[in-house]
This record gives structure tokens, C-alpha cells and sequence, in this order.
């Protein structure tokens, strides 16, 4: 009788090793890539506000290179935060004037310099266009999964100018 136990223990443990490799390893495998996506989707979410934040208290320059500058030292940890520090994903920075009849944002223009007075515009987009998610199904050999363009657009508040100052700071 014991030697029939131990057979039957011997089919459970492959027909278990069989039921795991085929059922709960990709499963297990889904939960853990579509929780890093999740927590990839949040933190780039989040990134694009605080730059728009930054870009709405900070000095226009005209490409935006202080802003894009600042969130590629300031990214959040991720699965795939060396794509965002090394210039990998592209970050877009716009600046907007409202126009004072109809109160439609329009492109920014300024004849002044950079961070002075006179170059103060009214709003301020930063948009991560083209973002590829690269988790753990690259390790299978699985393509990147395309996420939709994340943007943020927000007043600015006061450009790093203060009342009683002639100049913004950086």
C-alpha cells in the first residue's frame, strides 16, 4: 500500500509541474508585467505634471531646455527610467499667449529675453509623445507596448518673476 501511495505522488508532482508551467507561470508572468505597466502609466503621468508645474514657476526659455533639462534629472523610479533620463522618450515643451479678444490659446512669441519680464507667456504644455513600454516581456522576447501620448497643460503662475524684482530667475 505505501508503495502505491508514492506513485500516485510521483503523477501528482508532474501533473502539478505540468499545471503550473502551462497555467499559473503566465499568469503570474501577466499580474507582474501589467502591474509594472500600471505603475509605469502613473509615474509618467505624474512626471508630466511636475514638469508642467516646474514649467509654469520657472523662466521661459525658448525650446523649453530648462524644463525638459529638469525632468530627465527629476524621473520618478520606474521599469524603464533609463529611457526617460537618456533622451530615449521625447519630452515636448509649448508655450502658449492668450489671445485678449476671443481668450484662444495661440503659439507663444517673445521679442525679449529670456526670462525677463517681457517674456512671460500665459500657459504652458509638456507632452511625452511615443512612449513604449519595455517591462519584463522584453525578457521573453515580446514587443514594447505603445502607450498613448501623455500632456499636461496648466497657467502659468509666475514664471520665477517676483513683484519687486527686474529679472526672473532660472
Amino acid at each position: 500500500m505505501r508503495r502505491a501511495t508514492f506513485r500516485r505522488s510521483g503523477q501528482a508532482l508532474i501533473e502539478y509541474a505540468l499545471v503550473w508551467s502551462a497555467i499559473f507561470f503566465p499568469i503570474t508572468m501577466m499580474i507582474i508585467f501589467t502591474g509594472q505597466l500600471l505603475w509605469a502609466w502613473h509615474a509618467v503621468t505624474e512626471w508630466t505634471k511636475q514638469g508642467a508645474r516646474y514649467a509654469a514657476t520657472h523662466c521661459y526659455q525658448n525650446a523649453g531646455n530648462n524644463v525638459v533639462t529638469w525632468m530627465r534629472e527629476n524621473v520618478p523610479f520606474t521599469p524603464d527610467m533609463g529611457q526617460f533620463q537618456g533622451g530615449g522618450v521625447d519630452v515636448e515643451v509649448t508655450f502658449y499667449s492668450r489671445d485678449p479678444e476671443t481668450g484662444t490659446l495661440g503659439d507663444f512669441a517673445c521679442d525679449g529675453a529670456e526670462c525677463s519680464r517681457e517674456c512671460v507667456p500665459d500657459a504652458v504644455r509638456v507632452n511625452v509623445p511615443n512612449y513604449e513600454f519595455r517591462g519584463i516581456q522584453s525578457y521573453f522576447g515580446l514587443p514594447a507596448v505603445t502607450i498613448p501620448n501623455f500632456s499636461t497643460t496648466i497657467p502659468i503662475e509666475s514664471a520665477g518673476c517676483t513683484p519687486d524684482s527686474e529679472d526672473c530667475t532660472q
